[in-house]
């Protein structure tokens, strides 16, 4: 009898444990449900620091609507689409690390400066403007989360190449001759000459 009692007490045991955790499981989600998502702060590392000596001199602001179509080779699954309208930006000037001390000749109040190639610095999508204003999946296929980033990508490419063909590269020279000038007016220097690499 003794014993009987004892193996009830501990299955009771058992039973409440087991009920305790389950029930602690439901009301963490009942409560994480009610609360909606949480923000959860981890430190931030630094994983590198740069020293820059970009001249950035000109910036086009530019859209494009990208069409995305996915069309598997069995047709019957259907097409995956995105249309897209990028809002995208691009930096371009030169890089003043470039320029050695072969690369300036100072006499008197006369200097000359050999400068690098004007290049495109970034080419980034303002995400606050770009937004995407047709999703669609085929009846029979899964969503395809890889294709707006696919989107994505293709924009930032089209954008970098309508900007060079767009002239980028010599508006960005001439803006960097034209600051570099007037600092070096400023630095007391009257005759100032400019060339390319």
């Amino acid at each position: 009898m003794r014993k009987s009692r004892l193996v009830i007490l501990l299955i009771l045991t058992a039973f409440v444990l087991v009920t305790g955790v389950f029930l602690g499981y439901f009301a963490r989600l009942f409560v994480a449900a009610i609360r909606g998502p949480q923000f959860v702060n981890t430190p931030t590392v630094v994983q590198q620091v740069r020293t820059l000596s970009e001249l950035v001199t000109v910036q086009y602001v530019m859209e494009k609507v990208i069409i995305l179509e996915d069309i598997k080779w069995i047709a019957v699954l259907g097409e995956s689409r995105v249309l897209m309208v990028a809002h995208g930006k691009v930096n371009a000037g030169i890089d003043l690390s470039q320029i050695g001390p072969g690369d300036i000749t100072i006499s008197g109040k006369s200097i000359k400066v050999t400068l690098p190639p004007a290049k495109i610095m970034d080419v980034y999508l303002d995400d606050s403007q770009t937004r995407v204003i047709e999703r669609s999946t085929g009846l029979l296929r899964s969503f395809d989360k890889d294709l707006e980033q696919t989107a994505r990508q293709n924009a930032v490419d089209d954008i970098r190449r309508s900007a060079r063909y767009g002239g980028i590269l010599k508006e960005a020279d001439k803006r960097a001759r034209l600051q570099l000038e007037n600092l070096l007016r400023q630095m007391g220097f009257q005759e100032i000459e400019f060339k390319s690499k």
